[in-house]
C-alpha cells in the first residue's frame, strides 16, 4: 500500500492547512472523547515543518517513507516501523520525503477541520 485506505480519508476529518505546519501534506483527524487526537498524514512532496511546541505529549510512528524529527537542532531520521515520543513543551521541526505517511497521537487537541 501506499497510500491509506479511502474509509481512514472521510473529508468530514480533513485537517484545515490552517492547523498544519508543513505545505504539500493531506491530514485527517479523529478525537478521543478525552480530548486527545489522531491525525493521519501523507505527504506529497518533500518538505519542512516549522518549529512549534506543543501543551501536550505528541506521538509519531512512520508507516513508510522517511520522516527526519529536529529537536534541540540534532535530526532523528524516523523510518517506517519506527517511532518517537515527543515530551510537552519540547520545541520540534521536521521535514519529510515525498511518499511519507505517518501517524501522530495526541495528547490534547491539535488539528482543526476544514
Amino acid at each position: 500500500m501506499n497510500r491509506f485506505p479511502d474509509f481512514m480519508k472521510n473529508p468530514a476529518n480533513l485537517i484545515s492547512t490552517k492547523s498544519q505546519f508543513s505545505p504539500g501534506i493531506e491530514g485527517y483527524v479523529f478525537d478521543g472523547v478525552d480530548g486527545s487526537q489522531m491525525a493521519f498524514w501523507e505527504c506529497h512532496i518533500d518538505g519542512v515543518s516549522s518549529e512549534h511546541i506543543h501543551e501536550y505529549d505528541e506521538y509519531i510512528t512512520v508507516v513508510q517513507g522517511c520522516y527526519f524529527l529536529i529537536v534541540e537542532k540534532r535530526e532523528f531520521p524516523i523510518t517506517s516501523g519506527n517511532e518517537y515520543h515527543i515530551p510537552k513543551g519540547v520545541a520540534h521541526s521536521g521535514r519529510h520525503l515525498a511518499g511519507t505517511r505517518t501517524i501522530h497521537a495526541f495528547g490534547g487537541r491539535r488539528a482543526e477541520r476544514v
